[in-house]
């Protein structure tokens, strides 16, 4: 065991014996060593600039980077090979059978991820991380109920997204203290693969979560740089796209591009966690109350001009500017119902390639062949750096558009309630991917409907029935569609569901609703680890 660096859960023991070996955690140590300060000043910082919007102070482009912003000739890297065309991307978690089939699915890049659609049992990210490097060596085909599961001879490039800064790994102290979750997953991977990577010609590519200031790109971007010299690797062959997916990064994308320009593969709307994070960052605004989730749609004002400041920014540098997500899920039992979904995916895709974007993602292998169908007949090249977009023109006041039209209703609130609940009580249970109602649900949904049901109960919200939504009334659906969620979520426990219970409860009773319910609830993830609570710095 490598000096100062403890391993404080037995779960996965085989997977702990082919990761850990002394160079892996000498790697890990090194980045902790090296870089664990400035992630927790870049933490710190976050808090102040929460209380200086609590405060009044609106968000706005920083004027310190004007230049930066206002410099027409700095591009970034050129795309890696693999990278040229990413028309449609699929996502999801790291288990052995998902990655398979969407490394098989014909899409052109899989996202694999160890953040929002895993939860992050010490089992699932080391488990995962031995499936990511089989399917690297192409040493991944297994047999499961008599079927066999194989990789195809022209399988999606891999791009693997690691947890957002704000996420402890508690089951892994280096000298007493928790090693942060985003070096965790990104170092294990890079240290095991990048040179097998390259020698195929494809990688390490990476995505890039839930950051809120471009200097929260330029740690990533000095870690990029520290670990191709640490393993002997050219500089600037690691590519990197990243999400924008919280309100300060939208007013700083010149910014964070510009602080990972030699290793950016571009920007992504990231657009359930934007709404999310449009909530939660103007949480003292009575203004920016929202409807129902449903009505938050990618055309209402504030989304608008996201995505069309993101494409501008993005072909202005020469680089991809990816679309979303669209969560809609086959259903197979019901035809009518299942060509009412697609068309929602027909339309949304449409919109995307014809705004600009140079892709999609897509959360079911069987949406490829639909996404695929609209991008190939809109996007004639590769990808659509030449659409410079210079009609459009977004302003801070665009981006804190709060005119969304729609309305609060029973049904909206009720379905809030219940996401959340289910999602809560899968995610303590081990599962971060979940469908519900067709539609596959991750962290970032359960998120906005958390918050969305603290800011109507927090702002004394009305039903468009005129019913006060009260602590009373949450209660209230809380204790009726508690009992249901065991039905519609398989294999969920009582225990979870209680405990999802619970801490609704005590979310919509705060002054603030919590940072993150992923920071929140991994105590329950590391006590089943076994980890002592001294290393456990969530507190419920």
């Amino acid at each position: 065991m490598v000096k100062g660096v403890q391993i404080h859960s037995k779960a996965a023991p085989q997977a702990q014996a082919e990761l850990f070996s002394d160079g892996a955690l000498e790697f890990l140590a090194a980045l902790h060593r090296t870089f664990e300060s400035t992630r927790q000043s870049l933490l710190v910082a976050r808090e102040e600039a929460q209380r200086r919007y609590d405060s009044g102070v609106p968000l706005d482009f920083a004027p310190e980077t004007a230049h930066i912003r206002a410099e027409p000739s700095w591009h970034c890297a050129p795309p890696a090979p693999g990278l040229e065309d990413r028309r449609v991307e699929i996502t999801g978690p790291t288990d052995r059978k998902m990655v398979i089939n969407a490394l098989n699915s014909g899409a052109k890049t899989f996202m694999a991820d160890f953040e929002d659609s895993s939860s992050p049992t010490f089992a699932n990210m080391i488990n995962g991380q031995v499936n990511l490097r089989d399917a690297v060596r192409r040493k991944i085909d297994f047999e499961s109920n008599g079927k066999q599961y194989k990789l195809a001879a022209q399988p999606a490039v891999l791009i693997v997204r690691p947890r957002g800064w704000h996420l402890d790994e508690p089951r892994v102290t280096v000298d007493n203290a928790p090693i942060s979750g985003s070096i965790f997953d990104f170092a294990l991977f890079f240290y095991h693969n990048a040179k097998e990577l390259v020698k195929a010609g494809r990688g390490p590519y990476f995505y890039l979560p839930k950051m809120e200031h471009y200097l929260e790109a330029r740690l990533w971007n000095d870690i990029f740089l520290f670990s191709q010299s640490y393993i002997g690797m050219p500089h600037n062959v690691i590519r990197a796209t990243v999400l924008i997916e919280t309100l300060p990064a939208a007013f700083q994308m010149e910014e964070i591009l510009f602080e990972l320009r030699n290793h950016s593969s571009g920007l992504n709307c990231g657009r359930w966690d934007y709404i999310f994070s449009f909530i939660k960052k103007r949480r003292a605004d009575r203004s920016a109350v929202l409807p129902d989730r449903k009505d938050v749609t990618m055309t209402v004002g504030f989304m608008d001009a996201y995505v069309k400041l993101l494409i501008q920014t993005c072909h202005r540098r020469k680089v991809a500017a990816m679309g979303g997500m669209s969560a809609q899920i086959p259903i197979k039992d019901d035809a009518k119902a299942n060509e009412v979904a697609m068309a929602k995916v027909r339309a949304d895709k449409l919109r995307e390639v014809t705004a600009g974007h140079d892709g999609t993602w897509i959360a079911h292998p069987l949406i490829n062949q639909i996404a695929r169908q609209i991008f190939d007949e809109n996007m004639l090249g590769p990808n659509q750096y030449h659409v410079l977009r210079q009609d459009v023109k977004v302003a801070a006041a665009d981006l804190l558009n709060t005119k969304v039209p729609g309305k609060i209703t029973e049904e909206g609130v009720r379905e809030n309630v219940s996401t959340s609940l289910a999602y809560t009580a899968a995610w303590i249970g081990g599962n971060g991917c979940i469908p519900l109602n067709y539609l596959m649900e991750d962290a970032a949904t359960a998120e906005i409907t958390r918050v969305q049901l603290w800011q109507w109960v927090h702002y004394g919200s009305r039903l468009d029935n005129g019913l006060p939504i009260t602590l009373d009334y949450i209660d209230s659906l809380v204790k009726e569609l508690a009992p249901g969620i065991k039905k519609i979520v398989a294999g969920v426990k009582q225990e979870n569901v209680d405990a999802a219970a619970e801490y609704l409860k005590a979310q919509v009773r705060k002054q603030w609703p919590s940072e993150f319910l992923t920071s929140d609830l991994m105590p329950y993830l590391a006590i089943a680890d076994g980890v002592d609570p001294k290393y456990q710095k969530a507190a419920l």
